[in-house]
C-alpha cells in the first residue's frame, strides 16, 4: 500500500476545533517551534549551588569599568548582587537603633525569643542585625544573640518574636539560666520593609499582614502592603534600585558587595531626590535619572511629599542622579501624564522611553532644554497589565495586556494569535501584576509568562512562546518568576526556587532540567482524517521521522513514545491505540487500528527503566509516515 506522508504546520492552535485543525498541533508542553519543526526545549542548570532567601523577581546585569560582571537579584525579601557565583545581600538599612534600645526576653523551653524595641516599625518577615548584646544567661549566648534574623511575628508595636538559632541555624531553646535582657548595648539594625508574595487588589480589611489597621480601616497601599516588585538600572557602573512603591537607592560599585545600597535622598549631594518611587530608569544618551510615579514636591516646604503620584515622572539633571531641583540652568523636572490613572511600567527602547498607564503608551524622548523630554501619546487603549509584562527584541516591543498580546515598532499593533483564548481565560487578572514578559533570542522567541487559574498557585506557573521570526505559538507549564535573556550574561537566565531557598537557572545548557531528566514532554497533533472520513482505515504500520541530538561525549539510546490515538466521530473521547518506543534505530512500528480519525502525540518516554536514555539528548519531528488500507464503510 502506499505510504501516508504527514506534514504538520508550524504552531500550536487551540482557536480551532480539533478538526477543523486538520495538520495543525493542538497541545504541547516544554517544545519550540524551529524552522518549521517542532523540537524539545534546551535545558538549564543552577547557576550557583548556593541559594538566597526569596523568589527573585527582578534580574539585571551589568559589567563595571574594571570588567567586573554583576548580577542585581530583586527578590521579595532582599536585594542581593550576584558575583563570582556568590550572592551578597546588599539590602538597604531602613533604621539602625541606639545602643540599648533593644531587649530580649525568653522563657526556657522555648526558641521564640522576645524583641522589645519602642515603635521598631517591624512587620513579619523583615530582617534585622544585632549587635552588642550580651548573654542572656543560658543557652541564649551573644554568639545567638549577635547575628541576621528573619521576624517571626509582630506582637505589637514595640515588640516582635524571632526563633533562636546558633550561627549554623540550628534552633536553641533557652533555659531556666536565660533571665537577662541582653544588656545595655544591643544595636538593631532593621533592612527595610519586606513586601507581600501576593498581589493586593484592594485596600481596607484583610490587606497585608495579619494584625495591620481595624476592620473595616482602608489606607493606602505600601510597597510593605503589596507584591514585592523590583525596578533596577545602571547610573554609570552604579546601581540604582527601586522596591515598587518604596524608596530610591544607590549601591556604589567601588564600595564593593559587602557595603549594603544606601537611599539616595540621604546621599551627600542629594537636592530635592524623589523619595518614593514606581521604577527608576536610566535614558541612555543623555543619562538622566527617571523615576516614575515619584512623589512630588510640595508647594508649601518645597520638599519631597513623601506620598506617591501614580502619574508624575521626574528626572534628575543629566549626569546627576542626585540633582532633582529644576532650576534655569539645569535639565531636572518632572511631568504628570494625563491618560490613565496609575504608571503600570516602562521600557527603554530605541531613541525613546516607553511607559504605560493601565488604558494607554506614550513616548517620553530627549529633546534638551528648556523642556528636557517630550511625552507623546501613542495610543489609548492598549495599557501593560503587569510592570514586567514588556520586552525587546529586534522585532519591536512585544507586550501583553489583560486581554491582548501586542508589538510596538513605531505604531502599536495587535499580534495574531492562536492560543489567545486559552490563556486569557485562564489566567488569574487578581495576581496579573505577576505576569512577566521575556525574550530568548537566539531563538527569535518572546516568551509571556502569566498566572493560571487551572493551576491554582496564585503563582507563575505556565507560559506561552511567540517566534516572532515564524509567527508561531507554542505553549507550556514552567515556574519562573523573572527572565534575562544573554547579553552579558552568556545564557538566559531566569528566577526559580522557593521562598527559602532561590535560585538561578541558566538556560539553554544541555537538555535537562538541571541534573534530572526534562519530563512531561510532549507535542500532539489535531485529528487526522483518513480517506476524507468517509470510510474506516486500517494503520499497519508507522514510519517516525525523528532526529536525536545527543550531548559530546555522551553515551546513550535516546527514546520518546509516540502515542497513536484515535475515535471515529469528533464528540468521542480519544481512546489510545497503541504506546511505542522510538529510537534511532526504529525503522518502523507495527499497528493494528481501525478508525476514521487519528491523533499522533510525541511525547518523552518518563517511565523507561533506563534513566540515561532520557537525559542529555533533544529530540525533533519531521514528515512522520503511516501505512493505511481501506476497511470498509461500517464502524
Amino acid at each position: 500500500m502506499p505510504l501516508t506522508s504527514l506534514n504538520f504546520r508550524p504552531g500550536i492552535n487551540k482557536e480551532e476545533t480539533d478538526y477543523s485543525n486538520e495538520n495543525g498541533w493542538v497541545d504541547g508542553n516544554l517544545i519550540r517551534f524551529r524552522k518549521g519543526r517542532p523540537e524539545k526545549l534546551g535545558g538549564w542548570q543552577k547557576q550557583s549551588a548556593s541559594t538566597f532567601f526569596g523568589l527573585a523577581r527582578a534580574l539585571h546585569s551589568w559589567i563595571s569599568l574594571g570588567a567586573d560582571r554583576y548580577l542585581g537579584i530583586g527578590t521579595t525579601v532582599k536585594y542581593y548582587i550576584e558575583s563570582g557565583g556568590t550572592y551578597n545581600d546588599v539590602t538597604p538599612i531602613r533604621v539602625t537603633t541606639s545602643a540599648g534600645d533593644v531587649t530580649f526576653s525568653a522563657s526556657s523551653g522555648s526558641s521564640t525569643i522576645t524583641c522589645s524595641d519602642v515603635a521598631h516599625g517591624a512587620q513579619q518577615n523583615d530582617f534585622v542585625t544585632f549587635s552588642g548584646a550580651a548573654s542572656l544567661g543560658g543557652n541564649i549566648t551573644a554568639a545567638v544573640l549577635n547575628q541576621e534574623y528573619q521576624i517571626l511575628s509582630v506582637t505589637a508595636a514595640n515588640t516582635f518574636t524571632i526563633t533562636a538559632k546558633d550561627t549554623s541555624g540550628a534552633t536553641v531553646s533557652a533555659n531556666s539560666s536565660d533571665s537577662g535582657s541582653g544588656g545595655s548595648s544591643t544595636v538593631g539594625a532593621y533592612q527595610i520593609n519586606c513586601g507581600l508574595d501576593v498581589f493586593v487588589p484592594s485596600t481596607g480589611y484583610g490587606v497585608g499582614k495579619w494584625g495591620d489597621g481595624t476592620y473595616g480601616s482602608s489606607s493606602a497601599i505600601t510597597a510593605a502592603g503589596q507584591l514585592r516588585l523590583w525596578t533596577h538600572d545602571n547610573f554609570g557602573e552604579n546601581l540604582i534600585i527601586n522596591p515598587r512603591g518604596g524608596g530610591i537607592y544607590r549601591w556604589f560599585e567601588n564600595n564593593g558587595v559587602t557595603v549594603r545600597a544606601l537611599a539616595l535622598s540621604g546621599i551627600s549631594g542629594a537636592s530635592k531626590v524623589p523619595t518614593l518611587g514606581l521604577q527608576v530608569i536610566t535614558s541612555e544618551v543623555d543619562r538622566h535619572l527617571i523615576v516614575l510615579g515619584a512623589d512630588p514636591i510640595d508647594s508649601d516646604s518645597g520638599n519631597r511629599s513623601g506620598a506617591v503620584d501614580p502619574m508624575l515622572v521626574a528626572f534628575s539633571d543629566t549626569e546627576n542622579e542626585l540633582e532633582f531641583n529644576p532650576t534655569a540652568t539645569n535639565t531636572a523636572g518632572s511631568v504628570r501624564l494625563s491618560s490613565g490613572s496609575l504608571i503600570v511600567g516602562g521600557l527603554k527602547s530605541r531613541q525613546e522611553i516607553l511607559i504605560w498607564t493601565d488604558t494607554s503608551l506614550y513616548s517620553m524622548a530627549f529633546i534638551g532644554p528648556p523642556l528636557t523630554f517630550a511625552l507623546n501619546l501613542i495610543n489609548e487603549g492598549a495599557g501593560l497589565i503587569s510592570p514586567n509584562a514588556a520586552v525587546n527584541t529586534p522585532a519591536g516591543v512585544f507586550f501583553m495586556s489583560k486581554n491582548n498580546f501586542y508589538l510596538y515598532n513605531g505604531a502599536v499593533q495587535q499580534v495574531p494569535c492562536s492560543v489567545q483564548n486559552y490563556i486569557f481565560d485562564d489566567l488569574n487578572l487578581e495576581q496579573a501584576f505577576k505576569c512577566f514578559s521575556s525574550a530568548n533570542n537566539e531563538h527569535s522567541e518572546v516568551w509571556f509568562w502569566y498566572v493560571s487559574q487551572e493551576d491554582g498557585t496564585d503563582e507563575i506557573s505556565r507560559y506561552a512562546i511567540y517566534n516572532y521570526a515564524e509567527q508561531s505559538w507554542s505553549i507550556g507549564a514552567l515556574v519562573r518568576y523573572s527572565w534575562l535573556d544573554a547579553g552579558i550574561e552568556d545564557k538566559p537566565v531566569s528566577g526559580a526556587g522557593t521562598s527559602s531557598a532561590g535560585l538561578v537557572y541558566e538556560h539553554e545548557k544541555g537538555f535537562n532540567d538541571d541534573a534530572s531528566a526534562m519530563e512531561n514532554v510532549y507535542i500532539e497533533s489535531a485529528d487526522i482524517d483518513l480517506a476524507e472520513g468517509e470510510s474506516f482505515m486500517f494503520i499497519k504500520k508507522l514510519l517516525p521521522d525523528l532526529k536525536f541530538d545527543v550531548l559530546l561525549g555522551v553515551s546513550n539510546t535516546p527514546a520518546i513514545n509516540v502515542v497513536v490515538k484515535k475515535r471515529n466521530y469528533n464528540s468521542e473521547t480519544l481512546s489510545t491505540a497503541s504506546t511505542n518506543q522510538i529510537t534511532n534505530a526504529t525503522t518502523f512500528a507495527s499497528l493494528r487500528a481501525r478508525a476514521r480519525q487519528l491523533v499522533l502525540r510525541f511525547e518523552s518516554d518518563d517511565d523507561q527503566s533506563i534513566e540515561a536514555n532520557n537525559k542529555d539528548f533533544r529530540w525533533r519531528v519531521g514528515n512522520t509516515r503511516l501505512e493505511v488500507q481501506p476497511s470498509g464503510r461500517r464502524g
